[in-house]
């Protein structure tokens, strides 16, 4: 695609996101995990001595401990190091209460990203709010900031038929993990609000720190109109994801909820599927409320509830959001179109 060989680097050090999460709270104390970290990178400079010739250097999320290693390697071959951010682990490490647990490994954390996002040529960030935030915080020059969206990939992520669909029933969908910056107790509250009404139905797929939460909440209200679901393969979710009849994405006031575009609204509008979400500069500037996405305030299950109610009763909307949605994403967030445009950022790194 785009006419551009990419050779992957790779070798794995984490286990997983609890691995993650217990390691940023303190577990890199451990000696097990330096051992563990030892020999993943000496695995992964093997590997970078036999990749050959290439012309840039790109560092993937979540890389900020990889920065340093990477700047040493890029520097030896004489190449430009590019980092696609993504976001500020340091950010998730505070919105996940880490600091609590362990305040020093949060500031460790804000150290090395702060050095992983000084070392880098360029710097790769989906947002112009998020790229703010770099700027603010650690001092980054916006010359070297360049702006890309996630986007979606429209080889999994497509429209199709549901085989399964109760049209009785309007289905309203969420799925990610279950985080603060999501919110998805504001989701419980808006079942809550509607658990009258048997033709509106929630599922909630997916895992995290926040799901025993969310679901003791549920328990405690008795809803018989939501249910819970594990993290399902990618395949089995697009199938539940096309019989959804509106997508419900995140509804959080933190920092990070406020400066992204979470990768799910980029898979619902390439899946042409009307979508809720929170208001927030970044939905308000990029897409049109009650055009190519639905927007309520955050933090508000009445205002969910109510926008659920809209989008139900009015078939013309609902078609609309569909149509207009997925229009904007094929105009903008195909894989296709933003690897025209990262490669055009390359290229002009490497001149």
């Amino acid at each position: 695609m785009n006419e551009v060989e990419v050779v992957e680097c790779h070798a794995g050090l984490w286990k997983g996101l609890e691995d993650r999460e217990q390691v940023a709270g303190g577990g890199w104390l451990k000696p097990g995990f330096w051992l563990r970290a030892i020999l993943a990178y000496l695995r992964l400079i093997w590997r970078y001595l036999h990749v050959g010739r290439y012309d840039v250097l790109i560092v993937g999320y979540p890389g900020q401990p990889d920065i340093p290693l990477a700047r040493l390697l890029s520097w030896l071959r004489r190449k430009p190091l590019v980092y696609d951010v993504m976001m500020s682990i340091y950010l998730i490490a505070q919105e996940r209460g880490l600091e609590q647990s362990s305040s020093f490994s949060v500031r460790l954390i804000r150290s090395v990203e702060r050095l992983a996002c000084r070392l880098p040529d360029l710097l790769i960030i989906d947002t112009s709010e998020y790229a703010r935030w770099y700027q603010d915080n650690y001092g980054i020059r916006s010359e070297k900031i360049r702006l890309l969206p996630l986007g979606a990939d429209d080889r999994l992520f497509k429209p199709r038929d549901c085989h399964e669909k109760d049209d009785s029933i309007f289905l309203c969908l969420y799925y990610g993990t279950f985080i603060r910056n999501h919110a998805p107790g504001v989701i419980v509250e808006a079942a809550h609000l509607l658990a009258g009404d048997p033709t509106i139905r929630f599922e909630m797929i997916g895992q995290g720190p926040e799901r025993e939460k969310t679901a003791t909440l549920a328990n405690s209200y008795g809803l018989a109109n939501l249910t819970f679901i594990d993290w399902m393969e990618v395949n089995e979710l697009v199938e539940r994801v096309a019989c959804a009849d509106v997508l419900l994405g995140t509804f959080g006031v933190t920092p990070q909820a406020l400066m992204t575009m979470q990768h799910k609204i980029h898979e619902g509008l390439a899946m042409a599927k009307p979508i809720i979400n929170g208001e927030s500069p970044v939905m308000s500037s990029t897409l049109q409320h009650g055009e190519t996405i639905y927007l309520c305030e955050r933090q508000s299950p009445r205002a969910l509830a109510d926008a659920i109610l809209t989008i139900r009763d009015d078939q013309q909307l609902r078609a609309r959001l569909a149509q207009q949605g997925y229009k904007f994403y094929q105009e903008n967030l195909t894989f296709n179109k933003i690897g025209m445009k990262l490669k055009q950022y390359l290229e002009e790194l490497d001149r």
